[in-house]
């Protein structure tokens, strides 16, 4: 049996307990979360939310793009969020490597060049920073007061804020 087979059927038995059918789009907590899609980051155990309270938006790094920024656009002007959360870790994959030497090797096994930054970084903290300096100069999010960054250590599961 694949995995997805087995998490089809892990869905199975959670539809036949299943009810929250009547929760409101809007995530009662009014915050969303841009973190790291890194596996040992369970983001709803990590700050103990329940379903319905928060947006989640996760990628590689946890890092602010263009479609992290659409996410929260969305989250904030359409569904109401007013504070965000980022949420990078220690240990993170993003740390292991440099844009333009995985890019070049990625073209010289594929022959196409990736036409997207991947966003690797040294430091999870200096990223955070540099995350919400995005985040502060962008004209799409109107809500900007409450922009707080994190780093979560996989160590020990606590949050560090980065100030």
């Amino acid at each position: 049996m694949s995995v997805i087979d087995e998490l089809l059927q892990n869905n199975e038995r959670y539809a036949r307990e299943f009810d929250k059918g009547d929760l409101p789009a809007p995530p009662s907590r009014r915050v969303a979360i841009v973190a790291c899609m890194d596996a040992r980051l369970d983001i709803h155990r990590i700050l103990g939310l329940e379903e319905g309270e928060a947006h989640v938006i996760r990628n590689a790094g946890g890092v602010i793009t263009e479609d992290a920024i659409r996410s929260l656009l969305i989250s904030q002007r359409m569904l109401g969020t007013e504070e965000v959360m980022l949420i990078h870790h220690t240990g993170c994959g993003m740390t292991s490597f440099r844009d333009d030497e995985a890019r070049a090797e990625i073209e010289r096994e594929t022959g196409i060049r990736p036409p997207f930054v991947l966003e690797a970084f040294g430091d999870p903290e200096d990223d955070v920073r540099q995350s919400i300096r995005r985040l502060q100069a962008s004209p799409f999010i109107p809500r900007k007061d409450a922009i707080r960054g994190f780093v979560y250590e996989v160590e020990t599961g606590r949050l560090r804020e980065v100030s």
